[in-house]
């Protein structure tokens, strides 16, 4: 008998090393067969054809004032609805004046929505092209003035960086699209393909007023039939763990957002004579239970695995090996991202308590309590199942869950293949801009006017062409917003490159050996 323990034990561990060896084989060729995806270029007989590159009539000055300008235009939106009527129509104002060849040009057309919103069209010359859109929206949230080291809205130069309220989020982006567009009227290129600029007005108040106003226009006006949507989203990241260069990510999913609001009631009384358990104590009980990893891991289910496979080829060793090979890592960097709050928020739906109210003075028993819930829904699932997750774990009848607001599903995730038309585009328009960019697909976590926008086309995508490191991001919706002067100068030149490049009818033939810093575009300094 122990003669055939011992050979059974011989086989099992030829077996695992045999095993071991197959595995080990994989991830090497894997890992080694992992080729890096370079910016993909027009070709022209068996040359590069390089993008346009237009001179600015004003300069370069003239628009970086012209943001200054923007950005001192106090258009907050404080809340759902709380927004400044004179402040917006003083933006409008402000657009018309410094963009006369858009306000005067036969091709365009203006259509103001709901008294605040504006809808550009912009009409070209061959029809049988479906038009794309390009979104922005021009409101901003509120400030706290004294965190700030220069005035907020003063759209101060400083350490060659522009600062104010919307430098980032997003007034820079809506005046490189107005700069982009002015310019090609000016120099008299021809727009083939027809396109919109959507600019709601309360995008910071959940865009319900704007774009949601400006999505029911069109399907009304049977314009929602469109080739790509390009709305802000991720952007352009310097300091990715692991990471060779910058790695630009565009944006081919978007979580849902609900919000919930657990609330109970119970008796009021004196606080000197309290029940074992006042309102207040049952409700964070069920609120302690909703926290940033309460809804399941879904690494490898959803457009993450894309992400993380397609950052493969830039990363250093031993990342390599683990990004080409989910096959075998996958459940090892769920448990990695999860312990990220960045990253967690990758892979599934997360629970943010917001708000708690409860008690009217400090010796009455509070017979009422309430809780408010911010859920970032998994692209994979769904605003039920989010509740019904939520219902298991709070497992408390006494306790009320109900939606506040309009939820919104998680958005269809993009198609972002070598065929697909606005991908390419905006992937081509950012090699042409961005030198040495990695270009990789992503998720955005936050909530942007294309929610609206869902049944318009399913080529939605949003990209921000704004440099990004791990301490700048805070910036966004933070103190001290700001874009370096560079950074804005190649911003006006993506959208300006996107405008034409999405003039083609088709993709044209690409190569893969054709290098971001070869088109290194910006304007001449003056």
């Amino acid at each position: 008998m122990p003669s055939v323990i011992r050979t059974i034990c011989q086989i099992a561990s030829s077996l695992l090393i045999c095993l071991l060896i197959i595995c080990s084989t994989v991830v090497i060729w894997r890992t080694l067969s992992v080729q890096e995806q370079k910016p993909v270029c027009p070709i022209v007989g068996n040359e590069i054809a390089k993008p346009y590159q237009i001179e600015p009539i004003v300069g370069q000055g003239a628009s970086i004032e012209r943001l200054q300008k923007a950005l001192s235009i106090r258009t907050i939106t404080k809340a759902q609805g709380i927004y400044d009527r004179n402040e917006i129509l003083h933006f409008h104002r402000f657009l018309r004046e410094n963009f006369p060849q858009i306000h005067s040009s036969p091709i365009v057309t203006l259509t103001i929505v709901n008294e605040l919103s504006l809808l550009y069209k912009i009409n070209g010359t061959n029809e049988s092209l479906k038009p794309y859109m390009l979104l922005a929206h021009l409101d901003v949230v509120p400030v706290n003035v004294e965190q700030w080291t220069v005035p907020p809205f003063d759209g101060a130069i400083k350490n060659g960086s522009i600062y104010g309220r919307g430098a980032v989020d997003m007034k820079s982006a809506l005046m490189g699209i107005m700069e982009s567009l002015e310019t090609i009227l000016i120099n008299g290129i021809t727009i083939e393909r027809s396109f919109y600029i959507a600019i709601g007005h309360d995008e910071e108040g959940r865009g319900l007023d704007g774009a949601l106003q400006i999505s029911k226009y069109m399907t009304e006006q049977k314009l929602n039939d469109v080739e790509f949507i390009l709305d802000e989203g991720l952007g352009i990241f310097q300091d990715m763990g692991g990471v060779n260069g910058n790695m630009a990510t565009i944006g081919i999913a978007e979580k849902g957002l609900v919000y919930v609001k657990l609330s109970i009631n119970g008796t009021t009384g004196h606080s000197s004579m309290p029940p074992k358990e006042t309102t207040i104590l049952k409700l964070s009980r069920a609120v302690s239970k909703l926290h940033g990893h309460s809804h399941p891991n879904r690494f490898g289910d959803g457009p993450e695995r894309d992400f993380v496979q397609s950052l493969a080829p830039y990363v250093n060793w031993p990342y390599r090996a683990v990004y080409s090979n989910l096959w075998l890592f996958s459940y090892v960097i769920g448990l990695v991202f999860q312990s990220d709050p960045k990253l967690n928020a990758l892979i599934r739906t997360t629970s943010a308590v917001t708000i708690i109210n409860g008690g009217l003075k400090d010796n009455i028993i509070p017979n009422y309590a309430e809780a408010i819930i911010n859920h970032r829904i998994y692209p994979l699932s769904s605003v039920a199942e989010v509740l019904e997750n939520d219902r298991r774990l709070i497992d408390d009848d006494e306790i009320n869950i109900e939606t506040i607001g309009v939820p919104i599903e998680p958005a269809p995730i993009s198609p972002h293949d070598t065929d697909s038309f606005g991908y390419q585009i905006i992937r081509r328009s950012i090699g042409q801009t961005f030198p040495n960019v990695g270009i990789i697909p992503g998720i955005m976590v936050a909530s942007t006017d294309s929610r609206w926008y869902h049944n318009f086309t399913s080529n939605i995508y949003r990209f921000s062409p704004k440099y990004f490191s791990k301490k700048s991001i805070s910036m966004i919706h933070g103190n001290d917003e700001r874009i370096s002067i560079d950074n804005y100068v190649r911003l006006v030149n993506f959208y300006q490159n996107v405008m034409i490049n999405a003039n083609q009818a088709t993709l044209p033939i690409q190569i893969d050996a054709c290098l971001a810093n070869v088109y290194n575009l910006s304007y001449v300094i003056d």
